[in-house]
C-alpha cells in the first residue's frame, strides 16, 4: 500500500517491568489509532471501502494484535469505523473534527494531533483604530489603536478557519514582523507575559456571504459557524478579541452540557 508509514514497534515484553507494559501499551496504541485516523481523514481509505485485517495492520504499524484492536475500537467509538459481524471493518465516514469549546487551546496543535497537515496564512496585519465594539470588547476607549491581525488556517491544504484578532497597541505596539503572527497568538501573548487564564465566547450560525466564500473557499451561501471570543489574562484583563469563521464540513465546534443530575419531586421533562 502506497504511502505506508513506518512501523510503530511494540517494545518486547522482556524488555519491560510489568508495569512499564501496562503503561505503554494505551500510549502504543494511541499512536496507531492517529495514523489510521490520519488514513480515513486523507482519503487513503476512502468512504465505506473495508479496513485491512488485522494482520495487514499489523504488518503496516509493526505492532501486536492487541495494539492493533484498541486502535481498531477507538476509531469505532469515534465514529470513524463500523465492525460488521462476519464481513469486516468498514469506514463509515470522514467526520468533522469536533472542537470542545469548554476547552481554550491552539488550533494548530489541535489540527496536528488529529492527523492533518496544519496551515496558516496572514492575510494581513495593521494598527487600526478600535470602533465601539472592539474598544468594549477590549476595554479601552473608542478610536484606542489596536492590532488587527487577520489569518486562515489550513488543514491538509483546505481552508478551515479564518480569523480576525485584536490586540490592545501596549501589547503588540507594531506588526511589521508579520512572521511572528504565523505561529500561535497565545504562545506570542505568554512570551510577552500575559498569560491566558480564560475566554468568554459566543457561537453563531451564518451563511457565507461572497468574501467568506472566497476566503475559506465554499460556495455563497453555505453554512458556517461563528464565534466571538474575548481571551482574559490572569489578572482579568481583556487582552485579546478574536472573530472566527468555522467550515463545519470540516470542524465542528460543540458545547458539553452537564446535568442537570437527579432532581427531587420531578419525573422527568425540560
Amino acid at each position: 500500500m502506497s504511502g505506508s508509514p513506518s512501523p510503530v514497534r511494540d517494545r518486547p515484553a522482556a524488555d519491560a517491568a510489568p508495569r512499564r507494559r501496562h503503561r505503554a501499551r494505551p500510549l502504543l496504541a494511541d499512536v496507531v489509532r492517529a495514523q489510521l485516523r490520519r488514513a480515513i481523514l486523507t482519503g487513503e481509505f476512502s468512504l465505506g471501502s473495508k479496513l485491512p485485517n488485522e494482520e495487514q495492520l499489523c504488518d503496516r504499524y509493526g505492532v501486536s494484535r492487541v495494539t492493533v484492536r484498541e486502535a481498531v475500537r477507538g476509531l469505532i467509538e469515534e465514529g470513524y469505523l463500523v465492525r460488521r459481524q462476519g464481513s469486516g471493518t468498514y469506514v463509515t465516514r470522514r467526520p468533522s473534527l469536533r472542537n470542545s469549546l469548554d476547552t481554550n487551546f491552539s488550533y494548530t496543535e489541535f489540527l496536528e494531533g488529529s492527523g492533518l497537515q496544519a496551515g496558516k496564512q496572514v492575510l494581513g496585519a495593521r494598527m487600526t483604530a478600535a470602533d465601539a465594539t472592539i474598544a468594549e470588547a477590549l476595554d479601552v476607549a473608542p478610536g484606542s489603536t489596536v492590532a488587527e491581525i487577520r489569518r486562515i488556517r489550513t488543514a491538509d491544504r483546505q481552508p478551515v478557519i479564518y480569523s480576525i484578532d485584536y490586540l490592545p497597541s501596549d501589547i503588540i505596539e507594531s506588526v511589521e514582523q508579520r512572521d511572528r503572527f504565523r505561529g500561535s497568538l497565545y504562545r506570542v501573548l505568554g512570551d510577552l507575559g500575559f498569560a491566558i487564564d480564560h475566554a468568554e465566547a459566543v457561537l453563531e450560525p451564518v451563511v457565507a456571504d461572497p468574501e467568506l466564500a472566497r476566503t475559506l473557499d465554499v460556495a455563497q451561501g453555505a453554512p458556517l459557524q461563528h464565534l466571538r471570543q474575548v481571551d482574559f489574562d490572569t489578572s482579568g484583563r481583556p487582552i485579546m478579541y478574536s472573530l472566527e469563521w468555522h467550515v463545519p464540513a470540516v470542524v465542528e465546534l460543540r458545547v458539553y452540557r452537564r446535568g442537570p443530575g437527579p432532581m427531587a419531586g420531578t419525573s422527568g421533562g425540560t
